[in-house]
């Protein structure tokens, strides 16, 4: 029996959701300095596949996470189950890629682990789950409709689109270079206190080029914004530009609150989220710029209603 548009749907939902999630499981591990609670891979200890009594907290939250992922590696499946059991053909390659994306992400986190936690395999794990939530978040909306249909923008608009996921992929590798020049480095010594290598960037300068990326940012989604509203674009765009600015305007006060008060975890975690957040309605206003398949093509309307007149 097909699989529903319905049960697709839901599915390609849960795996957005649990892509996100495993992101901030993922913060809470580098906070709470779990890193290495398990202090190989892929288990957890050289005699133990999981978690034993010594390695405490930190043993627990690490392979908590770890745990984690093949909850997700089961939603993943599920969807390409069910996306091939329906009719949507053109689903099939978003399906596939967050699901072999997990293969990665595991392969990744190991070597993360076994290089002591290197900063830069912490940012390249980091950039790789960003990468998947996009992927599940387009898997999502796409599920929602019957097809991918025709441009809903002028070429201009539909370049400043293009600009503002570039520019949102600046910020979001120069916020990974600011993580890793901080004190947060996902291990502690007996006492506490952080240990571990660093990227060696100047924090007050990267955080600097983070910051005026972000106003980029900002100041092209306005610009998008303004221009959706002059010349009357489609409703899914123009909601999808205005909710993302309200995103990344409260990304960008979390981000100044954290760096003047000295990056406390809570905030830290919770601009965690943020990033979730933001990659997840930048790929939403990506998205919308292509109309469903139903819809009639741009300039297309008027055209029709003068045939049939």
């Amino acid at each position: 029996m097909p699989a529903s548009p319905a049960l697709v749907s839901r599915l390609a939902l849960a795996n957005a959701v649990a892509n996100g999630a495993i992101v901030v499981t993922g913060g809470i591990v580098r906070l709470t300095g779990s890193g290495l609670g398990c202090p190989t891979f892929p288990k957890c200890t050289e005699d133990s596949l999981v978690t034993t009594p010594e390695m405490g907290g930190h043993g627990v939250i690490e392979f908590g996470n770890r745990l984690l992922t093949f909850v997700l590696a089961a939603v993943a499946i599920a969807t390409v189950v069910a996306v091939w059991r329906s009719n949507r053909r053109d689903l099939r390659p978003l399906a596939v890629l967050t699901f072999l994306g997990i293969p990665a992400q595991a392969l990744l986190g190991g070597i993360t682990v076994l290089t002591g936690l290197n900063p830069w395999t912490v940012a390249a794990h980091f950039l790789v789950s960003i990468v998947l939530i996009a992927l599940a978040t387009v898997l999502w909306l796409r599920s929602r409709e019957p097809g991918v249909g025709q441009p809903l923008l002028r070429r201009p608009l539909a370049l400043l689109v293009a600009g503002i996921a570039a520019v949102t992929a600046v910020v979001l590798v120069l916020g990974t270079l600011v993580t890793g020049s901080g004190p947060h480095s996902g291990d502690v010594d007996a006492d506490g206190v952080p240990t571990g290598d660093r990227m060696g960037f100047d924090l007050q300068l990267i955080s600097q080029l983070h910051a005026d990326a972000v106003f980029l940012l900002v100041g092209l989604t306005v610009a998008l914004l303004v221009a959706l509203y002059a010349t009357d674009s489609p409703g899914r765009v123009t909601r999808a530009a205005r909710d993302l600015l309200v995103v990344q305007l409260a990304q960008g006060v979390v981000g100044y609150v954290q760096y003047f008060t000295d990056l406390p975890i809570a905030l830290v975690l919770l601009h965690m989220l943020g990033a979730v957040l933001v990659t997840a309605f930048t790929a939403r206003l990506v998205w919308s710029v292509r109309g469903p398949a139903s819809e009639l093509p741009l300039g297309a309307a008027s055209h029709h209603v003068a045939a049939s007149c």
